[in-house]
């Protein structure tokens, strides 16, 4: 029969671990489920590369330092995914108005529509840090 410290050491590490699956499966499942394909036949992150692919010539060197300025915030293990994620996003605005360049505007614009909304408290206060001004993208939050 298991008493005392060793009892409570197995206790422990059985949460622990159900706890640590729990955590990794639902973001699994999350991955899992972006990768769907939807009615289109592509999935979300099919067309998050698709627009990163037709996009990626249209970027200039400030607005690659302003987005990396941008997602400075993040922790760097999820860094590369909202990297990513971003840039995606502003790809698409580009690439749906036909842009020849994308500006700074197409940087904000999906910054904003990318985020989160739990995060637009992180959002603007990362803009106004930057001394960039976010009331003409009021109606995005």
């Amino acid at each position: 029969m298991l008493t005392g410290w060793f009892l409570w050491l197995i206790l422990f590490w059985v949460v622990a671990m159900v706890g640590l699956l729990a955590i990794g499966g639902f973001f699994m499942f999350r991955k899992f489920l972006k990768r769907m394909p939807k009615e289109d036949g592509k999935s979300e992150l099919d067309w998050q590369d698709f627009y990163l692919d037709k996009t990626r010539h249209l970027w200039p060197d400030d607005l690659k330092q302003l987005l990396e300025e941008l997602v400075s915030p993040v922790p760097e293990l999820f860094r590369d995914i909202a990297r990513q994620k971003i840039a995606g996003k502003i790809g698409e605005i580009a690439y749906k108005e036909n842009a020849k360049e994308i500006t700074r505007e197409h940087v904000i614009r999906g910054y904003i529509l990318a985020t989160p909304k739990r995060d637009h408290k992180f959002l603007i206060k990362k803009l106004e840090h930057l001394n960039i001004d976010h009331t003409p993208y009021q109606h995005l939050f």
